[in-house]
């Protein structure tokens, strides 16, 4: 075992405010050569590690041996579970592709509507919400934009979409895994966790929707859809709210996108658009029409009933998988398969002088996402008549395709975790909740910030979820506030994260092409957070504190 590594939170002459400044220079790093540089994703996340592992040593004081081993527990974590959900997920996707089912299920949604607005919300917001209720982690994104571009949005707007989209119901995504996890790191009940959680998220599905017919059509698209746009939104808001505070926080996102779907088709079938013939968005994407065998003639196509039915039967095979899995005696056995072990080369201390949870790996083998996603896949593959050479064919024709934004996503998750075991993070945070009176404005920064390097809720509310904790008590504000305001301000930073970009570019075939999308969605991801940020701080006031009880 090596000897103990202590964190310190002002290792930089002294100074908290010269210690993050440092600290934060990987993230800083990163997100200059996405926006300004322009540089492809995986490269940006490679000098960011280099970056991060240097201020360790450097900075922190961090063993070169215990710098190089939090990187790499920092790469496997970001294979297992979180490309491990996103591959299996778009596995399952391709076979849909491969059986020419997946044109199925996109006539199908085509039906719903013949306003390209409104088939953008019903998958971006609403597929999109179910999907991230079951998935996460990136394939949300990846699923719903080749949709769009199979639909004939133009590439790149519909990368946009597909990202401003997931944020309202991340927080309770993947089985409502990061506001568990909060709960976990945190010590505060779930229930009083997820009910703070479900009455800041929702105000987002509100503006959400109306911002996404806006970015598919301007003004003109919400002068003439903002009625179904608000339908869908509230809808949403309210099964969401309900869900979490009365239900159960796990199945928040199910219902929310469940009766969100419901109520924008029965609003916008009873209110057809002033302007029927809205034009399509054009695209010119040979890749997509080649995966996907997409041609705006076959629209007309009509589809049988039991095709129709095999086209959504993945999915729905998801929700039964999942389901299963919340039962007691397969939960029981699910989680007696999770295996822990003390990680080599690693022996850190916080600043209190006690063992971080760092130290530790759980490799839940079972019990992930990814793992039940498999399982539903394998049924698929045999529910749509792919045999076993052809779907292990998919599998790895999947890994290759995702080779770029695997490697992104190792190199950001090492940079994560180097940054959160040295203690960089914690001299961040802490600066933040120095902030005194203005924590609550500033907690949600938090949350995003964390997100932003990580790209997952869940581990943003592992690095910061306990500290806002403390910072809450010594500030005198609820901690079930700030803790709910980590999560809530992080899914705002998952659009502009590195491995979302890079996942939204491989799905529509924009490889390289990360830092356009970057400036597209950045000055969205600031003005939501700004909103976030008013939210929490008129709740930690009598404004809208009468919302916490």
């Amino acid at each position: 075992m090596s000897g103990v590594f202590v964190q310190q939170l002002q290792p930089i002459a002294d100074s908290l405010a010269l210690s993050a400044l440092v600290a934060a220079l990987p993230l800083i790093t990163v997100l200059v050569l996405l926006g300004a540089v322009r540089m492809r994703a995986h490269h940006a996340g490679l000098i960011g590690l280099a970056v991060a592992l240097l201020t360790a040593w450097f900075g922190s004081a961090m063993p070169v041996t215990q710098a190089l081993s939090s990187a790499v527990q920092g790469a496997v974590f970001g294979l297992f579970p979180i490309m491990w959900i996103v591959v299996n997920a778009l596995w399952v996707y391709r076979m849909t592709v491969r059986t020419q089912h997946f044109d199925v299920l996109r006539r199908s949604f085509s039906r719903l509507s013949d306003d390209p607005r409104i088939q953008a919300l019903v998958i971006t917001f609403c597929f999109g919400a179910l999907l991230e209720a079951l998935a996460g982690f990136g394939a949300p994104v990846a699923i719903s934009a080749v949709m769009l571009v199979a639909l004939g949005f133009d590439p790149v707007k519909a990368a946009v979409v597909a990202l401003v989209a997931n944020t309202a119901p991340v927080a309770f995504g993947a089985m409502g895994t990061p506001v568990v996890t909060l709960a976990q790191v945190t010590g505060l009940p779930l229930d009083s966790v997820a009910s703070v959680v479900g009455r800041q998220t929702p105000l987002l599905a509100l503006v959400v929707p109306l911002l996404l017919v806006a970015l598919v059509d301007g003004r003109r698209g919400l002068r003439e859809t903002w009625l179904p746009a608000l339908a869908c939104g509230v809808a949403f808001a309210v099964a969401q709210f309900a869900a979490s505070n009365f239900v159960s926080a796990q199945l928040a996102d199910i219902g929310a996108a469940l009766i969100g779907a419901a109520a924008l088709v029965a609003v916008a079938a009873a209110r057809r658009p002033a302007s029927a013939d809205v034009r399509r968005p054009a695209s010119a994407d040979v890749r997509a029409a080649v995966l996907t065998g997409a041609r705006s003639e076959d629209l007309d196509v009509r589809d049988s009933r039991r095709e129709t039915v095999r086209a959504y039967a993945p999915y729905g095979l998801i929700i039964v998988v999942f389901s299963l899995a919340q039962i007691p005696p397969f939960k029981g056995w699910a989680a007696a398969a999770t295996q822990s072990f003390d990680w080599p080369l690693l022996n850190v201390a916080g600043p209190d002088g006690k063992p971080v949870g760092g130290n530790v790996l759980a490799l839940p083998l079972v019990a992930t996402g990814g793992t039940l996603v498999l399982l539903a896949g394998l049924i698929t593959a045999a529910v749509l008549g792919v045999r076993a050479g052809a779907a292990a064919k998919e599998w790895l024709a999947t890994v290759h395709e995702l080779r770029f934004a695997i490697l992104t996503v190792t190199s950001v998750l090492a940079l994560a975790y180097v940054m959160n075991l040295s203690g960089q993070a914690a001299t961040i945070g802490h600066f933040v909740a120095a902030a005194g009176a203005g924590l609550a404005f500033l907690s949600p920064v938090l949350g995003w910030f964390g997100v932003a390097v990580t790209g997952s809720d869940t581990s943003a509310n592992a690095l910061f979820g306990a500290l806002q904790v403390t910072a809450a008590q010594q500030s005198g504000l609820a901690p079930e506030l700030l803790a709910a305001a980590n999560s809530s301000g992080g899914v705002l930073g998952k659009m502009i994260s590195p491995q979302n970009l890079t996942i939204a570019c491989a799905a529509v075939g924009l490889a390289g092409r990360e830092g356009d999308l970057l400036r597209k969605v950045l000055p969205w991801s600031l003005a939501l957070l700004l909103v976030m940020c008013l939210i929490v701080l008129a709740q930690s006031t009598a404004v809208l504190g009468w919302m916490l009880h």
